[in-house]
């Protein structure tokens, strides 16, 4: 099988000292790229994720700053951000968006900033990987204004059909991690059954929301392999054929070649 892990967070310390392992056992599951997110510890951290995609041919990167750091942002880390935009292996502007759970910066904070990292990936002619929680009217609002049915992934799915829908109608992706296993999803469910085939992408949000019957443990790419069967499952198709789709989903938004199996070594030659 020919996977791909669209969101994880291979620079978090869970991680530390363990990521050519975590990336054999991903390639051992068949998982052949992995996107991993550039949120890291706040907006002094921006390439915190094309530090690791640099050294592995099957790994890319996203820059962003999360709703959670809003807050911490100022115009240097804006610049910045564009900066790195520009590197071949960033691959979106990701993790963005709005998290009125936690409110951790303020809520008006927390769109300014969502806006200014819009207009740095149209800029750029990047896709944005989209976080939203309990904020979902706030967050396609300024969508609807500000990203006019650019590319894009909205990333750890937790909503209904319905919403799945409004997001593909815009012209995104729908990421579905682990929570589709969760025995309580099941708008979940419903959603991965409705969203169009081509609009399907897999992800694992690593370290965290590992699958059952992970769950409560550390989550990591291999375990990509464990929603695509339950993806399959719930379309009712074999896992190849989910596997196939999904990654030539995530191939065709990021405009990447084939997959080379097993292409994480160091030594490896890049496969762009």
């Amino acid at each position: 099988m020919n996977l791909v892990d669209s969101h994880c967070h291979l620079d978090h310390k869970q991680f530390a000292g363990d990521i050519a392992g975590v990336l054999r056992r991903a390639a051992d599951a068949g998982v052949n790229y992995v996107l991993t997110i550039g949120t890291g510890e706040g907006p002094n951290d921006l390439d915190c994720a094309l530090r690791i995609a640099t050294q592995y041919p099957g790994v890319f990167a996203t820059t962003g700053i999360h709703p959670h750091d809003a807050s911490k942002a100022d115009a240097a880390s804006f610049e910045w951000m564009r900066t790195l935009s520009h590197e071949e292996k960033i691959l979106a502007i990701g993790e963005i968006g709005l998290d009125y759970h936690y409110d951790f910066s303020p809520r008006e904070t927390q769109s300014q900033v969502f806006c200014e990292q819009l207009k740095i990936a149209r800029e750029a002619a990047k896709p944005v990987i989209i976080h939203t929680r309990e904020a979902w009217d706030d967050t396609l609002h300024i969508l609807r204004e500000q990203w006019h049915s650019r590319p894009g992934i909205l990333h750890c799915f937790t909503g209904t059909p319905q919403q799945a829908l409004e997001a593909v109608e815009m012209g995104f992706y729908i990421g579905f991690g682990g929570v589709l296993t969760f025995p309580k999803s099941a708008d979940v469910r419903e959603a991965a059954r409705t969203v169009p085939a081509d609009r399907l992408l897999l992800e694992t949000d690593a370290p965290y929301l590992a699958p059952v019957p992970h769950r409560g443990k550390r989550n990591e790419p291999a375990f990509t392999a464990i929603t695509a069967a339950k993806l399959a499952q719930v379309r009712e198709c074999s896992v190849e054929h989910i596997a196939e789709q999904t990654t030539r989903n995530f191939r065709a938004l990021f405009h990447l070649p084939h997959p080379k199996l097993n292409g994480y070594t160091e030594d490896s030659h890049g496969d762009r």
